[in-house]
């Protein structure tokens, strides 16, 4: 019984094969005339000279022609286009002359009633016993769905580079609002700033900025926010704005960033905590130069470079990262800066950048690099840094901020 069932509900599995080969007989009874005039492609042989001498009934119902139209009245190139007709003349029928076939060659048909059908196209001589070319046979494919899906896909990448075109205007706009348009001029130093975007799609969390205070003095800082993006950039416009607030309250580095610790950490401490590194400093300026006050929360630390080449990495130890705990802890360093003297802060995108043998730049060499550069000013090593970055290329993964302060030589110091 069970084979009974099988047998009445098998489908083409349970047939006999008498019965299939009767099938397939039936599905072989198409000629081949049929097979070539009604082909799901376009068929044609021309002469050595182009004329048409053969073309199958697909290709006719394609372009709308009569078939006494075309047979001994047109060659193939009078069916191109313009453009068509002259890569044909220049480049197709010389190649296929030279090799013998051709395939793939993207062209547009010219129908009877003028509409344009892009096609791919494949042609192939057949050559005598004597190795001389009697006929050219041509396969036609319609290529209207492709066109139609390469112009969707242009369409699409197009509308991509410009919505990646306007996030990027829109994170250079946002990241140019997070820093100080022009460092002001503080007399008697020379100050500079760089920033290295790593991403132009990101808004980076790295800030720098310098103000005056009261008394002659000055305040500055370099940060860095973890993460990228809007939200990285709301943490960075808080904390530039709360790092200039509280130092005109109280300008002792080391309280200026207990401030910064104390919002941040309340504004962020929940589900997505924030927080960031930074160097802040304090600028007095005096007879020989200025006295420069560090505090570093978990920050790289500064670099000093002295005007005999001398360079040293002003550490500032046990200070941790602000926002990251209620109570966190920072810690300060005191120098005095003389005429050639050059103080640098930067951010870890330079000293985790890769070298071309894809190992990490680090603050030794950051300092064994800057010691090369003395007698130096605030500017020449902010541009020696940047094009130091630039030669890492592709080896900067994250942002880098830079800002360099020193005291010229006037001439008048002893050697």
């Amino acid at each position: 019984m069970m084979g009974e069932t099988g047998d009445a509900g098998g489908g083409s599995a349970g047939e006999h094969p008498e019965a299939l080969a009767a099938s397939f007989s039936a599905l072989l009874e198409d000629s081949a005339e049929d097979l070539y005039e009604h082909a799901p492609c376009g068929y044609l042989s021309t002469l050595m000279d182009g004329t048409i001498a053969k073309v199958n009934t697909t290709l006719l119902g394609w372009l709308g022609y009569r078939r006494e139209e075309l047979v001994g009245r047109r060659r193939f190139a009078d069916l191109l286009t313009v453009g068509g007709r002259l890569y044909h003349e220049t480049h197709f029928a010389p190649s296929l002359r030279m090799h013998g076939e051709l395939g793939g060659i993207a062209l547009e048909l010219k129908g009877a009633d003028g509409t344009r059908l892009p096609v791919l196209v494949t042609s192939r001589v057949k050559t005598g016993s004597g190795g001389e070319g009697q006929l050219i046979r041509t396969t036609v494919f319609d290529a209207r769905d492709r066109r139609a899906y390469e112009q969707e896909l242009l369409r699409a990448r197009q509308e991509a580079e410009r919505e990646r075109d306007r996030v990027q205007r829109l994170a250079r706009t946002l990241q140019r609002s997070l820093l100080p348009p022009v460092l002001p001029a503080v007399p008697g130093m020379d100050v500079a700033a760089y920033y290295y975007p790593a991403s132009a799609d990101e808004v980076g969390g790295d800030f720098y900025d310098l103000f005056p205070l009261t008394g002659g003095t000055w305040g500055f800082f370099l940060g860095d926010v973890s993460g990228k993006g809007a939200e990285a950039a709301a943490v960075t416009s808080l904390a530039r704005y709360t790092l200039r607030a509280a130092a005109v309250y109280d300008p002792d580095p080391v309280t200026v960033l207990g401030n910064l610790n104390t919002v941040l950490n309340h504004e962020y401490h929940s589900t997505d905590p924030r927080y960031c590194t930074v160097v802040h400093g304090l600028l007095v300026p005096d007879a020989g130069g200025a006295t420069v006050t560090l505090a570093g929360g978990g920050h790289p630390p500064a670099l000093l470079i002295r005007h005999d080449g001398a360079a040293e990495l002003l550490e500032t130890p046990g200070g941790q990262l602000v926002g990251a705990l209620p109570d966190a802890r920072f810690v300060a360093v005191e120098r005095h800066l003389g005429p050639g003297d050059t103080l640098v802060l930067y951010s870890d995108g330079l000293t985790e950048a890769r070298t071309r043998d894809r190992v990490r730049y680090s603050e030794e060499q950051l300092r064994d690099f800057a010691s090369t550069l003395a007698p130096a000013t605030a500017t020449t090593v902010v541009a020696a840094i940047s094009d130091l970055l630039a030669g890492f290329a592709e080896g900067v993964d994250d942002d880098t901020a830079l800002l360099a302060l020193s005291i010229p030589h006037t001439g008048d110091e002893e050697p």
